[in-house]
């Protein structure tokens, strides 16, 4: 199986997955600073959906861009 075929039907799974899981990524941001005294908050933010759009988007025209090149 060529690495172009395999390179986009990962692409589509990881993108799928993307939009299904939604995985967190964990941010930092400090609320309070007095003097030696610091609070800060960390809250899980979701991936953004664009980007399971886009490696759906980018497995595809891999996989159609190679289809052609095989005619």
């Amino acid at each position: 199986m060529p690495a172009a075929r395999v390179l986009g039907v990962l692409l589509i799974a990881a993108g799928v997955f993307l939009l299904w899981k939604r995985p967190t990524y964990p941010s930092h941001q400090e609320v309070v600073r007095i003097g030696d005294f610091k609070a800060s908050v960390e809250e899980k933010k979701p991936l953004p959906a664009w980007l399971g759009i886009a490696g759906i988007a980018a497995g595809v025209a891999l996989l159609l861009v190679r289809a052609r090149r095989e005619e």
